[in-house]
């Protein structure tokens, strides 16, 4: 009998969502988690009701007369109230008699609430029940067990990474932060008025992040305008999609050969996975690094980690059931030669196992910046600049013989707003389509919170429809550098304070 209302059940909690979406229920549903554990230990316990009054083989053997009683399977409708299980375990079955499993059922059923409030008492007796019929009827137990896997899992999919986000604000221990956002904002207004802050006496290393090896222009605005600016700007070439740990070690390197090269404190950007990866750097080889670095800005790092990641890779998530594992494993191993690692590094459980072992030092100015993607219907009509395509100039149609460049532009703002829409929907969280702002605070920072709505994608690859009124992201990655140079400033004159 379990076996033929599990897969109802998971069904209906699947397939649910299409009636609820134009109510505007599915956040109620996706944010209503105990009321999804009280419907899931109301169906446990009557799946021991029924599995007690009709195991699928029950034998009564005499020394002298064996007799086998074959109980019949009745089906029985999902509409019926609860009172309905007890009356039909009060039914006699085919040999006219009660056994004591049908009697023990009937009093379960009694014990039962009928208002609709399933306690957690009530959950428990249901599991005992079950325990001790599994033990009286084997194939019953059996049906019971993969009857609670099937809702364990459905509950899993459900909830998701609900307990996960923003846990490093929860985590004792951890340093609180500083809201630098009215600050960012004066300077990123001095800047586009003309006033440039940035000191010459730095070397600026701004670190990708994933997939940023197949984007040929990710970071390059960046770069070209700090170097019109008379500044040392490199773009660190570190394999993008490689683990945490590996990337970690090639910024180590990256920083000691500008140091000894220049004679100049480094001073770090990483966006995205490559905040993730410069701030494992300074965690793991501070010791070698602290006199080389002057500082680190994150801009939508999910330091904490990201559900997008979790939802993906964990187990009875989505990847179960559409194999998005499989194909982000193909597409990350096999087609762009990466590791999954390097995916896997930002769940939640990867994040939490790091940090826990490993934090940045308490003396290194850190800046985070986090923003909220738009939702509006211009929005998923954004449309970003990924790279140029060189066509070869062919006489006499071109008027020189310079080739004809032609941008290559993607969706990857539209998918940005369906992904931020997404986790709006089912967790109630403010993301940039990938990153949620909770995750992108990192502990002991100063953290920008700005109100312009911006995508994970704007901070790097610039977009068709930009509004010339506002700040460009070179202009933006300019303000955060600038405002980490002050955090530093500030922090070297209290430390200064507190020597005298």
């Amino acid at each position: 009998m379990a076996l033929t209302v599990a897969p109802v059940v998971v069904s209906y909690v699947l397939a649910s969502n299409d009636g609820l979406t134009s109510n505007g229920l599915i956040p109620q549903l996706f944010t209503s988690v105990p009321t999804l554990n009280e419907a899931a230990s109301y169906i446990a316990q009557t799946t021991s009701i029924f599995t007690g009054c009709f195991s699928d083989n029950s034998v009564e053997r005499d020394s002298r007369n064996p007799i086998v009683h074959a109980q019949e399977l009745e089906t029985f409708s999902c509409g019926q109230p609860r009172g309905y299980v007890a009356s039909i375990c009060d039914l006699p079955s085919s040999s006219g008699s009660h056994s004591t499993t049908h009697a023990e059922s009937s009093n379960t059923a009694t014990a039962a609430p009928i208002n609709g409030e399933i306690t957690r008492t009530s959950a428990r007796v249901a599991s005992e029940d079950a325990s001790a019929h599994e033990e009286s009827n084997p194939t019953g137990g059996i049906g019971i067990s993969m009857f609670k896997s099937l809702i364990d899992r459905a509950r899993r999919t459900v909830h998701g990474s609900a307990d996960d986000i923003g846990w490093l604000q929860r985590a004792s221990g951890m340093p609180p932060v500083e809201d630098g956002t009215e600050r960012f904002t004066e300077i990123l207004d001095n800047i586009r008025h003309g006033l440039h802050k940035l000191p010459n006496s730095m070397v600026y290393l701004l670190v990708p992040g994933l997939f940023s090896n197949h984007g040929p222009l990710y970071f390059v605005n960046t770069k070209m305008s700090f170097s019109k600016m008379g500044l040392a700007c490199h773009i660190a070439k570190i394999h993008s999609e490689a683990s945490v740990e590996k990337n970690a070690r090639e910024i180590k390197e990256y920083i000691e050969e500008i140091y000894w090269g220049s004679r100049k404190r480094v001073l770090l950007l990483g966006h995205s996975k490559g905040g993730v990866d410069a701030a494992a750097a300074l965690s793991l080889y501070w010791p070698d690094l602290k006199d080389k670095v002057a500082g680190l800005a994150l801009a939508q790092s999910p330091y904490g980690g990201s559900p997008i990641p979790s939802d993906i890779l964990r187990e009875g998530q989505l990847g179960d059931y559409v194999n998005v594992r499989k194909l982000m494993e193909i597409l990350i191993c096999q087609v762009i030669k990466g590791d999954l690692q390097a995916l896997e590094d930002l769940t939640y459980e990867k994040r939490r196992e790091f940090l826990m072992k490993h934090q940045l030092p308490r003396e290194l100015p850190v800046v985070s910046f986090h923003t909220e993607a738009g939702i509006s219907s211009t929005a998923l009509a954004t449309l970003s600049h990924v790279a140029h395509a060189e066509l070869p100039a062919v006489s006499p149609l071109s008027a020189s013989d310079q080739p004809t460049k032609l941008a290559v532009v993607i969706p990857l703002g539209a998918v940005m707003a369906a992904c931020a829409q997404l986790l709006q929907i089912r967790y109630g969280e403010k993301s940039d389509g990938l990153v949620t702002c909770r995750d992108a605070e990192v502990p002991g920072s100063v953290v920008v919170r700005p109100k312009r709505k911006l995508d994970h994608a704007w901070m790097v690859y610039s977009s068709l429809n930009d509004d010339p009124s506002e700040a460009d992201a070179s202009q933006v990655c300019e303000a955060l550098m600038t405002l980490v140079v002050e955090v530093g400033q500030q922090r070297r004159h209290e430390l200064a304070m507190k020597d005298e």
